[in-house]
């Protein structure tokens, strides 16, 4: 972190596998600055208090609410970004089992489920249920989300040879 001058300063961010460089105010939240300052506007503004989890990403793998985050608290950390992920497991299946709605909402709810593949690869009934709970959808339920979540568990797991949830 560097002085730029009294009411900013430059941070250099590691957002999707590359270094960038961006001026900020101490104050600047940091989905503010990827979709402003970054140009990555996957991360969706919803409710600002981190209740909604439309804005969700990942910093050092664990999904974080870029509304409650600052910028400056992220640099030297992994952040990852729906732009940063590519052909996974959990996007396929959210096409598979019909897991989209609106679409708002979609971006946070698949960064929320890939950590939660990554983390829990056994996750049990409870551990999903719990997790889910942190991202609102408003259009329908969540069944076709689990559906997803444990098509990717049980995939994983096959190839694994360990034994299906």
């Amino acid at each position: 972190m560097r002085d730029i001058d009294a009411y900013k300063v430059m941070v250099e961010l590691s957002v999707n596998k590359e270094q960038k460089n961006v001026v900020v105010r101490p104050a600047d939240i940091l989905l503010d600055v990827l979709r402003e300052g970054l140009g990555l506007t996957g991360a969706k503004p919803g409710c600002l208090n981190g209740d909604c989890g439309a804005c969700t990403v990942l910093v050092d793998g664990w999904p974080m609410k870029s509304c409650l985050m600052l910028a400056v608290e992220a640099s030297g950390k992994p952040v990852t970004t729906i732009e940063g992920l590519t052909d996974t497991p959990i996007q396929r299946a959210f096409i598979d089992h019909g897991a989209f709605q609106c679409g708002y909402c979609t971006p946070g709810f698949i960064m929320n489920c890939h950590a939660l593949i990554q983390k829990h690869p056994q996750a049990s009934d409870e551990i999903i249920q719990d997790w889910l709970q942190s991202n609102i959808c408003r259009c329908t339920g969540y069944q076709e989300i689990k559906k997803a979540i444990l098509s990717v568990l049980r995939r994983e797991n096959l190839s694994q040879g360990n034994t299906p949830l």
